[in-house]
Formats: C-alpha cells, structure tokens, sequence
C-alpha cells in the first residue's frame, strides 16, 4: 500500500516503535520506486504527521498495537484498517470467529474518543499491491460509521489508477468483507494465482 501511494503522489509515512525499522523499511520501499518518496518514522512521530493512518499488522496484534499508541492519537485522526482474522488449516484458508464481530469492530472499541475508524482495502491482494507496475482493475469496499471518515479515504482511494472505492455501508458490514478476502485466498489457491480480487458489475 505504501509504494501504491506513494507512486500516486501522496506523502507516505511508515511507523514502527524502531525507528532504524521504519527507516530501513522506507529505504527499501524507495529503491523498488526509484526514488525518495517514503519516510520512516516512529509511531508517535508518524502519527503526529498524519491525517489518515493504515493498520497493517497482524489481525491478531492490532488490538495490543492501538492500546500501545492511544494516548498519541489526536482527535479527527481516521484509521483504516485493512487486517483480516484467518488462519491456515492444512494449506487451507480458515476464518477466525470473532465473538460475532469483525476485527474491524473489536479494533474501533479500543479507540480514544474523536478517532474514526473505516474498514478498507481487506479484499485487495497484498502481493498484487505491491506490484506497482500492474494495473489493479478492482473495487476496495468501504465500511465505517462516519460518512465523513469514509469519504476521505474514498478520496484517497481515488488516487490510485484503476482503483473505484464504493461505500459498503456500516462497520458491521465489515465482518462480510474479512469473509470475501477468504474467500479470495481460497480461488488463489485453488486456481494457482496471487491476484484474485472483486469487482462489483452493474454499480
């Protein structure tokens, strides 16, 4: 998502409680671009700096991730989180239960107050984004309680080339997504491929 970004002409900043990580990981990131358009920072730096923050950890290390920077998020900040609760039983994809919610909505209980929070870009392969030169041809689906938190990122979407974001409704809505991005993992597999990826017809 990074290089995504920044080859779009956003300003990216990539966090991490190591410094010498966040640096190290936005050098390798500008070589791939061929040129220095990523910061490494430290957490509280980056998000001191931003408007618009991506949660791309582990599913299972977000919770712990939000509660270790709380008191460094500022009121307006808009989370996006992308993480997806699953597992690998014999070589194949198995969703994570999550007390009846999605990750998204366990992730948006921890915030401090004034932080919103949109469940985005679950369904977009990794391996995909990070081939930069490939067109992406897919929509990223968007859930969140906040219509406003939701158009920014739409906004952001909207800067990367074959890119459509289309509003998915509320967070609840969220815990669909995180089964469709299993689903993909499943065709991926089955068919030998890294790119399976949605794209609604007739919207």
């Amino acid at each position: 998502m990074a290089l995504r970004f920044a080859a779009a002409g956003a300003q990216v900043l990539l966090g991490s409680r190591s410094l010498e990580r966040a640096e190290e990981a936005a050098r390798k990131y500008n070589d791939i671009l061929g040129q220095t358009l990523i910061r490494g920072l430290t957490n509280g730096e980056m998000l001191a700096g931003s408007e618009i923050v991506f949660l791309t950890m582990p599913f299972d290390q977000a919770a712990a991730a939000i509660q270790a920077c709380a008191s460094q998020f500022h009121p307006g900040l808009i989370l996006v989180d992308v993480t997806v609760p699953m597992k690998f039983s014999n070589r194949h994809a198995e969703y994570l239960e999550q007390d009846g919610s999605s990750n998204s909505e366990i992730i948006a209980r921890n915030l401090p107050e004034g932080v919103e929070l949109v469940a985005a870009f679950k369904t977009v392969p990794a391996h995909f984004l990070a081939e930069v030169e490939k067109p992406l041809e897919c929509d990223v689906f968007l859930c969140g309680n906040s219509a406003r938190a939701k158009e920014r990122v739409m906004e952001a979407v909207r800067m990367i080339p074959t890119l459509r974001p289309l509003d998915a409704g509320p967070l609840s809505h969220a815990r669909i997504l995180e089964r469709m991005t299993v689903l993909a993992v499943h065709l991926n597999r089955r068919y030998k491929s890294k790119a399976a990826r949605f794209r609604i017809i007739g919207v």
